[in-house]
C-alpha cells in the first residue's frame, strides 16, 4: 500500500468520524424539533381550550354587569319610590295633625252644647269609637314637639325687666305748639330761662334784619306773653 492510499483511507476515516458525530448531533436537534413541534400543538390545542374559557367567562361577566346594571336601576327606583312613600307619609300625617287642631275646638264647643242646651254626654274621643286605628297618644308627639318649638323660640325672645332694669321714669309732658317755620326755635325749657348765663354784650352781635313786622310778634314772643 502506498503512501497515497494511506491518506486517502486516513482522509475517509477522518470524514467518517466527523459525519458520525454530524449525524448524532443532527439526530438530537431533529429530537429536539419534533419535542417542540408536539409541545406546541399541545399548547395550540391549550390555547384554543383556554381562549374558549375566557370567552365564556367574558359572556358570564357580561350577564353579571348587566344583572349588577339591572340590580342598580331597581335599587335606584325603590329609593325614588321610598322617598315618595315617605313624602306622602309625612304629608298624611301634617294633614292629620292639622285637621286634629281643628277638630279639638269643633269637638270641645260641640260637647259643651250638648252638655248645657241638652243635658247629654259628651261625644266618645277618637280612640273611643268603636274600631277606630287611632291609639289615645296618636297626636301627643306632634304637640310635644310643638310646645318645645314653642319653648325654644320665647327662650330667644327679649326678657322681662326687672328691678335691676327699671324703666326710666316719665318725665313732664309738654305741649309744643304747632310746627313754626323754618328758621324759627323751640323756646327753651323754663329752668334754662331762670338760670340763664349772663348776656353777650350787644356790640359783639350785629343784629341780624328782621323781615317780620311789628303786627306779627315771634313765636318766642308769643311764648313769653303766655307765660306772664
Amino acid at each position: 500500500m502506498t503512501a497515497v492510499d494511506e491518506r486517502t483511507i486516513y482522509a475517509k476515516l477522518e470524514a467518517m468520524k466527523d459525519i458520525r458525530s454530524k449525524t448524532l448531533q443532527l439526530e438530537k436537534v431533529k429530537l429536539k424539533i419534533v419535542r417542540e413541534v408536539e409541545n406546541g400543538d399541545a399548547e395550540e390545542k391549550c390555547l384554543a381550550e383556554y381562549r374558549r374559557e375566557l370567552e365564556m367567562l367574558m359572556q358570564e361577566k357580561m350577564s353579571h354587569v348587566e344583572e349588577l346594571r339591572q340590580i342598580h336601576a331597581d335599587i335606584n327606583a325603590m329609593e325614588t319610590v321610598i322617598k315618595q312613600a315617605e313624602e306622602n307619609r309625612i304629608r298624611s300625617i301634617n294633614m292629620a295633625n292639622r285637621f286634629h287642631e281643628e277638630y279639638v275646638p269643633l269637638k270641645t264647643e260641640v260637647d259643651t252644647m250638648r252638655r248645657d242646651y241638652l243635658g247629654m254626654e259628651r261625644l266618645p274621643e277618637l280612640h273611643e269609637e268603636d274600631g277606630s286605628i287611632i291609639s289615645p297618644d296618636r297626636f301627643q308627639n306632634y304637640y310635644t314637639a310643638n310646645k318645645s318649638m314653642a319653648a325654644t323660640a320665647a327662650s330667644f325672645a327679649r326678657p322681662p325687666l326687672s328691678a335691676h332694669h327699671p324703666l326710666p321714669p316719665d318725665g313732664p309732658v309738654t305741649n309744643l305748639p304747632p310746627t313754626a317755620p323754618p328758621g324759627f326755635l323751640p323756646p327753651p325749657p323754663v329752668a334754662m330761662r331762670i338760670n340763664k348765663p349772663p348776656e353777650i354784650p350787644t356790640n359783639r352781635l350785629q343784629p341780624a334784619p328782621s323781615s317780620i313786622g311789628i303786627g306779627h310778634p315771634t313765636f318766642r314772643s308769643d311764648f313769653n306773653v303766655n307765660l306772664r
